[in-house]
C-alpha cells in the first residue's frame, strides 16, 4: 500500500498536502480507490463553498459503491480538478496526483487533527473492515 510520508492523512481515507499558498490540496489514498474500484464518476464540492471539518462535500462514484468525501479540514473551497469530469479512472491511476479540490483553509491549527503517514498506515492495519466503510454509502440508480 501507497502511502507517501509527505502527506497528511483523514480516517476516512483522504490524503491532505499543504501547499505554498496556503491552501491544502486533497485527494482520496490509495488504499481508499483500491476499496472503490474502478472509479466512473466524480462530484465536486462548487467552488467558493465554505465546508465545515467532517462535512460531505463530494462524491466519488465507482462500478462497486458511491463514497462521500468528507471535508478533511474548515475552509473555503478554491479550487476543484475538472480535468476528472473526463477522466474519473485517473483517481485509480495516481491517486496522489489525480487530486480532488483545494481548500484555504479557515486557520493553519486546521490541519492539527490529521494523521501523518505512519499513523495513517497503522490506522488502516488496525481496522478489521480495512476502514473502506468510514464513509462508503451504497447507492442505486
Amino acid at each position: 500500500m501507497s502511502v507517501p510520508n509527505e502527506l497528511k492523512y483523514t480516517a476516512t481515507h483522504q490524503w491532505v498536502r499543504a501547499e505554498a499558498d496556503g491552501t491544502a490540496t486533497v485527494g482520496i489514498t490509495f488504499h481508499a480507490q483500491e476499496q472503490l474500484g474502478d472509479v466512473v464518476y466524480v462530484q465536486h464540492p462548487a467552488v467558493g463553498s465554505k465546508v465545515e471539518r467532517g462535512e460531505h462535500c463530494a462524491v466519488v462514484e465507482s462500478v462497486k459503491a458511491a463514497s462521500d468525501i468528507p471535508a478533511p479540514i474548515t475552509g473555503e473551497v478554491v479550487a476543484v480538478n475538472q480535468a476528472l469530469a473526463d477522466a474519473p479512472e485517473r483517481l485509480n491511476q495516481d491517486p496522489y496526483g489525480a487530486w480532488l479540490f483545494r481548500i484555504r483553509p479557515r486557520t493553519s491549527a486546521d490541519f492539527g487533527g490529521l494523521l501523518d503517514a505512519s499513523a495513517y498506515r497503522k490506522w488502516v492495519a488496525s481496522d478489521p473492515s480495512t476502514g473502506s466503510g468510514q464513509a462508503e454509502r451504497r447507492v442505486t440508480r
